[in-house]
């Protein structure tokens, strides 16, 4: 018997290299094959979504409406809507794409791209390009498309180029990097602020920073028992606190509790259970897959009896938030509970980029041991003086904000269902039917994507919707209508559901 699995194991091995070398692949091709055949059986295969911003709104900008800094240093803002506004929620697809969407077909957008490897020209062929209102994208308060913002992203472009490249730590911080800083430290009514190359790379870095304040401390003590740092983590937290999390726990000096879902009752029976003196407690402040706030004052309570460290990722708060765009802790008048906010530029801004506000000290703690952010290069200075501006505007144009929050009343009052943010997540269930719901959208004109496992659990899939300050009471009266054809809002689970998403 051992011989002939001997045998048979041996043809195995001659069959795989035979085939290996019949079909000219390599073996790592193979193995990557395998794994896709895998991922496609279980249905996890994802394939990107190419589209086109509305030149058609974009382009009268130059024209109509000249935008210089005035003298005093201060950009142009406006009171109200403009056309270009327009641009960041109407973009263009390509009708071969959408038939591909439409099949589940994956599309790499090469279908409008010339032998040349210019795009098609969108004026010289309409027909062939269908026009959606994005209802899916993160451009909470429709500044993607800001003329002030990109001029002094362009402004910088040509004055300094790319600006020198390089870690921050060795030659890409610059002077336009410390003024990003300081405006967003006070935006967030902190007394420093680091740039990250990203939100994700920013939460990274602040949870392996943390858990190295438990191996810097136990090289200098005896007892490394008395240094473990203990991080408490909502079960819902975004996957950037997740990875950095685990990344913290590998340092031996920290010991992960994970409450449930905004459940202060559970949080406050681990904290009183837990030994250890220094405990953190992480949370995302508005949550992404889900739209529900984290319970701030609670929160902030909690921290009062415990004497934790609270951070919070403010991700899909920041200038959507509070009177001032400060966020959620500014909404809930706990901002000075807050000891450290986690931010990015590359939603309500409309740019690119992460920080984290907090003090000078673990600032120079995070800048000295946080990986993501040392090994990194710094952001470019275009992109850095878009993210000034943006924050100036965000500031300054508060009628964003209030049509924002204009339009989650308006789809409340559509619906009857009690959102509590411009993040709506319909819980439809199965993967068929998100799937279906999310192709009429896009027939009906709407760019709604479905989303489902590994992103959220089996049997949770849902349609989330997100709404910006440049939708209008029509456009969500139209995206309403055309989800009753596919969904009946009282069969759907919202917020409330146990079945909430993961990463």
């Amino acid at each position: 018997m051992f011989n002939i699995l001997k045998l048979l194991t041996a043809l195995f091995i001659l069959g795989e290299r035979w085939t290996f070398s019949f079909s000219g692949m390599s073996m790592w091709d193979a193995y990557v094959e395998q794994a896709l055949a895998q991922l496609g059986f279980l249905q996890l295969l994802r394939s990107l979504r190419p589209i086109t911003p509305s030149l058609e709104k974009l382009n009268p900008v130059d024209d109509e409406a000249p935008i210089e800094a005035k003298e005093d240093g201060e950009f142009k803002v406006f009171d109200e809507m403009q056309p270009w506004d327009r641009a960041s929620v109407e973009v263009e697809i390509a009708e071969s794409t959408v038939q591909k969407w439409l099949l589940d077909i994956p599309s790499s957008g090469d279908e409008i791209i010339t032998k040349g490897g210019a795009i098609k020209s969108l004026g010289e062929h309409p027909h062939q390009f269908k026009k959606l209102i994005l209802f899916s994208g993160n451009d909470y308060l429709g500044l993607s498309s800001h003329p002030t913002i990109g001029r002094a992203a362009a402004k910088a472009a040509l004055e300094y180029r790319m600006g020198p490249r390089g870690s921050a730590l060795i030659c890409g911080y610059t002077f336009h990097h410390r003024l990003l800083e300081s405006c967003l430290a006070k935006l967030k009514k902190k007394e420093d602020c680091l740039l990250c190359p990203t939100g994700f790379a920013a939460n990274m870095a602040l949870m392996v920073a943390i858990g190295n304040i438990g191996s810097l401390l136990t090289e200098r003590k005896a007892s490394s028992e008395d240094q473990k740092i203990a991080i408490f983590s909502d079960s819902l937290n975004h996957a950037s606190i997740i990875d950095g999390v685990r990344l913290a726990d590998r340092q031996r000096n920290v010991e992960l509790f994970i409450y449930r879902h905004c459940d202060m009752a559970h949080l406050n029976a681990l904290l009183s259970s837990c030994t250890l003196t220094k405990k953190v407690v992480v949370t995302d402040s508005l949550f992404s897959m889900d739209g529900d706030f984290a319970p701030m004052r609670e929160l902030a309570k909690l921290r009062k009896k415990h004497g934790f460290l609270l951070v919070i990722d403010d991700a899909h708060g920041t200038f959507v938030c509070g009177k001032n765009g400060g966020g959620v802790a500014e909404m809930f008048n706990c901002e000075r509970d807050v000891d450290i906010c986690v931010g990015t530029l590359s939603k309500a801004a409309g740019c690119f980029g992460g920080f984290i506000a907090c003090s000078k000290r673990w600032k120079l703690l995070i800048q000295s041991r946080g990986r993501s952010f040392i090994f990194s290069t710094a952001a470019p200075i275009p992109l850095i003086a878009a993210g000034h501006a943006a924050v100036l505007v965000a500031k300054r144009e508060m009628w964003r904000r209030r049509e924002i929050w204009n339009r989650v009343q308006d789809f409340r009052d559509l619906t009857g269902i009690p959102i509590q943010s411009p993040i709506i997540s319909l819980i439809v269930g199965s993967e068929g039917k998100a799937l279906e719901a999310s192709r009429h959208l896009l027939k009906s004109g709407f760019h709604v994507t479905a989303i489902r496992p590994p992103t959220v659990p089996a049997n949770s899939c849902r349609l989330r919707v997100t709404l910006s300050a440049t939708h209008t009471t029509e456009d969500v009266k139209k995206l309403t209508s055309a989800l009753l054809q596919c969904i009946r809002f009282q069969d759907i689970a919202i917020n409330g559901s146990n079945r909430h998403a993961r990463l």
